[in-house]
């Protein structure tokens, strides 16, 4: 097997992600934008959530502008309205429902509106006119709605002035609302006719002047006792007419706004129910969890609440949504992208056949595990979708090699100087012991502990298999690397009779379950079997267990590990985003070699649930949780008495590998194992492994940097500092290796790599 870097800049190639049904399919999984259960339940779709917020942060200007964005008269509403919102606030769960129509007085108190619009409305008025015969809240909501439409508007009424007239629509307010309504209607520029004599003959005059006419139900009465307006369209068609019945204050402003809706439709010559989209309440699938949420009843109040006692009572709002993915998965949270807008954004990414392709590494950030089709309710699968995106840019040669390249080039190691697969040393080989590069990466004492000893206590005999399963290039959406890797542990199983694969990694065991023909269990169902061995450490501790995501959905290999752990001593702390839930330690899906800064916040994420010791039977998670510092210790650790004392840079975890194949072949099948040393001295300063590891760089690349410096003689020797720097390409990089003469060899003070090609100048 091998690995080249794709020549993306002159491949242009394209497959489709998904059809646009399969898109639409995906993104209808997605509640994190559907509308919280207030905005949902008001008719008038007033943003009372977003409302909410600005009173709790004391910003009762920006309340006070969403509050009249979708009303003529605030004033009105905020003293009448019977808050719906209220009945289905979330809050009612925990304790009592927001204060909404108390906030709503509050609003319209304390907020300014915002100025400058007349100006613009005079100069945008409409042609068409329209007249309204009547008086009542209906009609002087109506008259709202169809004045903030620039239409010309003329009322004809029995009142003899305006403020009679208002009187007459709002007998229910204080004088105080009806001096701000009255302020209000001043300002729209309509033509009242004052004790006017509603009858048909002032109908037919108006109608035969006038555009669009509206009346109010009790005019109706007078022209026609029996005839039915249609309500969802506020429209008598057979007349002509606007109309239809309101009750209450919002029902009221809502048959307004449909009534002004049909007003639009008729001054365009469409039909009313042309293209209305959807209006009234509307029901919605938000989910939000109350999980963490204190119980605290509603601020008092007597009368109109002050601005700190608002901001207060606001303050309890729930701001409802869903955001179950969002709170557990540090990607999401990087990105700031909920899975609908991520999913949208990476099937247009894969869309462009020429251009920068700017989600090839958010959708490379991933960590693949699968959590948040757990936690989300609707089981959106953002890993299903970087998945095959990945493989879909890598196929169309539009995906980079970068991002991927060190672990790939990592796995072909394993399955190359590291690969060893022999039968067990008895006659038969009724099962094969495969532990995982990573385990045989970070803790090779422990591997060799565990093969011999279920080699010892295993009838049947039991063989031996080193290597990675592949899982590293199904992630990259190497398909090719993965068929490849599949079809090697195939032949070298074939070759042993396919006997049993006990696997040690879950991650392992979940992807070679999905080959056919392969029987796979694992080590933890062995040792439950079998019991645990003498050397076992079953010394009284207090852990917290982490969850591997290669054991999600295995509710039987995660009740297998609790039980051992139990069995071993242990008292598990219970933590949040346990077992099926549990997050990515940041090695899954190579988030840390995409992007080390995600794969950090997922790492912390996982240690921020306790502060326990952790238990882990994924070697990754325990080498990244040692990494930060933190108490980690694997289940076969345990098991077997032994430890990883250090965590070993990338140079060592392969030393780790090729050391564990040479002790066990020497031990085990009596063969010995040459392994090749470099003819010279080199030494490193604390500086440049920590370098070398940061950027990726093994020891062995350096090496190889340093070979060639003897055969080419080529360096460039900084005289101040005495440090010498050479090149030389390996593969798809340049490696540079900053260094000193010693006797006998080098001291390397620094490396770092770039893709970069050097050509000598002729």
């Amino acid at each position: 097997m091998s690995i080249d870097e794709r020549a993306s800049t002159h491949v242009y190639h394209q497959k489709q992600l998904f059809t646009k049904e399969e898109l639409q399919t995906r993104e209808s999984l997605c509640i994190h934008e559907e509308p919280a259960y207030c905005n949902a339940a008001c008719p008038l779709k007033i943003d009372v959530k977003a409302i909410m917020a600005a009173v709790a942060k004391g910003d009762f200007d920006k309340a006070y502008t969403l509050y009249e964005k979708n009303l003529p008269f605030p004033h009105l509403l905020a003293e009448g309205c019977e808050a719906p919102c209220e009945a289905v606030c979330k809050r009612c769960e925990a304790d009592e429902a927001i204060a909404v129509r108390r906030l709503e007085e509050a609003v319209v108190a304390y907020g300014k509106a915002k100025k400058g619009f007349a100006g613009l409305r005079k100069t945008m008025k409409k042609k068409k006119h329209v007249a309204l015969l009547g008086s009542g809240l209906f009609m002087l909501f109506l008259a709202g709605e169809v004045a903030k439409k620039n239409y010309p508007l003329e009322i004809y009424c029995e009142e003899a002035d305006k403020a009679t007239w208002l009187y007459h629509a709002t007998e229910f307010a204080s004088e105080e609302t009806r001096a701000k309504t009255l302020k209000l209607l001043e300002k729209l520029e309509v033509t009242f006719h004052f004790e006017s004599v509603l009858s048909p003959v002032l109908l037919e005059r108006v109608q035969a002047g006038a555009d669009v006419v509206g009346v109010s139900m009790a005019v109706l009465a007078l022209l026609d006792p029996s005839a039915t307006p249609d309500e969802g369209l506020m429209y008598l068609e057979d007349r002509a007419l606007v109309c239809g019945p309101a009750e209450g204050v919002l029902g009221s402003a809502f048959a307004a706004k449909k009534a002004a809706l049909t007003v639009d439709r008729l001054a365009q010559n469409l039909h009313p129910s042309n293209t209305r989209g959807e209006e009234g309440p509307v029901a919605t699938r938000l989910i939000t969890s109350l999980e963490g949420v204190t119980a605290c009843s509603q601020v008092p109040c007597d009368g109109l609440y002050s601005k700190e006692d608002a901001r207060q009572e606001a303050g309890r709002c729930l701001q409802c949504h869903c955001d179950e993915c969002m709170k557990a998965c540090p990607y999401l949270r990087h990105y700031d992208k909920f899975p609908r807008l991520l999913t949208r954004e990476i099937y247009n990414n894969v869309g462009i056949i020429m251009g920068d392709h700017v989600m090839n590494k958010p959708m490379n950030a991933c960590a693949l595990c699968g959590q948040c089709k757990v936690v989300c309710p609707n089981g959106f699968d953002v890993a299903e979708v970087c998945q095959k995106a990945r493989a879909n840019m890598v196929d169309t040669g539009k995906m980079p090699l970068a991002p991927h390249e060190f672990a790939l080039m990592d796995m072909l190691f394993s399955n190359g100087e590291a690969f060893l697969a022999r039968p067990a040393v008895a006659a038969t080989t009724k099962y094969v012991f495969f532990p995982g590069c990573q385990a045989s990466a970070v803790a090779p004492a422990t591997v060799r502990a565990a093969y011999l000893d279920l080699s010892a206590r295993m009838d049947g005999g039991v063989g031996l298999l080193l290597g990675c399963c592949g899982i590293i290039a199904k992630w990259a959406g190497r398909t090719e690397m993965y068929d490849e890797t599949k079809a090697q542990f195939q032949a070298a199983l074939a070759e042993m009779g396919n006997p049993v694969v006990v696997c040690a990694c879950p991650m392992c065991a979940r992807t070679l379950k999905e080959w056919d023909g392969l029987q796979v269990v694992g080590i933890w169902e062995v040792l439950e079997q079998i019991g645990l061995p003498e050397a076992a450490d079953q010394s009284a501790r207090t852990v917290a267990l982490h969850d591997s995501c290669g054991a999600r959905g295995a509710a039987d290999v995660q009740g297998a590990i609790r039980r051992l752990a139990v069995a071993l001593g242990c008292e598990i702390v219970p933590t949040v985003y346990d077992e099926d839930a549990s997050p990515c330690c940041g090695y899954g899906g190579l988030t840390q070699y995409a992007n080390p800064e995600v794969a950090g916040e997922m790492t912390d994420m996982c240690l921020s649930r306790t502060d326990a010791p952790y238990l882990t039977y994924c070697m990754a998670c325990r080498d990244r949780f040692a990494r930060k510092g933190r108490e980690s210790m694997h289940l076969l650790e345990l098991v077997y008495g032994t430890s990883a004392d250090h965590c070993p840079d990338i140079s060592q975890k392969r030393y780790n590998r090729l050391g564990l194949k040479q002790q066990l072949l020497s031990e085990c099948w009596k063969e010995e194992l040459a392994l090749t040393d470099v003819p010279f001295a080199i030494e490193y300063t604390q500086e440049a492994l920590d370098e070398m590891d940061r950027r990726l760089i093994l020891k062995s690349d350096v090496a190889q940097v340093l070979t060639a410096l003897r055969e080419t003689d080529e360096a460039v020797l900084d005289a101040d500092t005495g440090i010498s720097i050479t090149r030389a390409r390996l593969g798809n990089v340049t490696v540079w290796v900053k260094f000193k003469d010693i006797d006998g060899g080098y001291q390397v003070v620094g490396a770092y790599s770039h893709r970069m090609t050097i050509t000598p100048r002729e």
